[in-house]
């Protein structure tokens, strides 16, 4: 039987392979030292609790495309654990907000510093400029996705 000519492969199909492959691998877990993670969803909520302050479920479910559901789970999770606590709306409005606590900001630096060292680790043959280029094409390759959604993340 006749094998089928081999044909180059979509560039895009190379994009999805890599990102399906990178979304299964969890850096700060593999390489972190002390072995130790916040769960993503919370690091991920944190984050942006961190960048826009407090923020309702309303606000929260949009800016993730989430149903409430969910983010009262995530939310709730986060309550018992300490990492936000819930406060009045500080503009006046009768929804209640959730706020990061200075535990939640400490939880989130140290995710933050432990995924930067496992990267390193990762990373530590790569040259200054490889890794500052693969840093402005993956921001290119979120924020048009963000453009695409409608929901840009806020960055420093």
């Amino acid at each position: 039987m006749d094998q089928p000519a081999e044909t180059p492969e979509k560039p895009t199909a190379r994009v999805e392979f890599e990102t399906m492959l990178l979304g299964r691998y969890t850096i700060a877990a593999r390489y972190r030292r002390d072995g130790t993670r916040l769960d993503r969803s919370a690091y991920v909520l944190l984050s942006r609790l961190s960048a826009e302050g407090p923020m309702s479920i309303g606000q929260l479910t949009e800016a993730f495309g989430l149903d409430a559901s969910t983010l009262n789970r995530q939310t709730a999770a986060l309550l018992r654990t300490g990492l936000v606590d819930r406060i009045p709306d500080p503009v006046g409005g009768i929804a209640r907000k959730f706020r990061i606590t200075e535990a939640g900001e400490q939880a989130m630096k140290d995710e933050h510093l432990a995924n930067t060292e496992g990267l390193d680790r990762v990373m530590v043959n790569w040259s200054a400029d490889d890794v500052a280029t693969f840093a402005n094409y993956l921001e290119r390759f979120n924020t048009d996705i963000e453009r695409l959604d409608g929901r840009p993340w806020p960055r420093p």
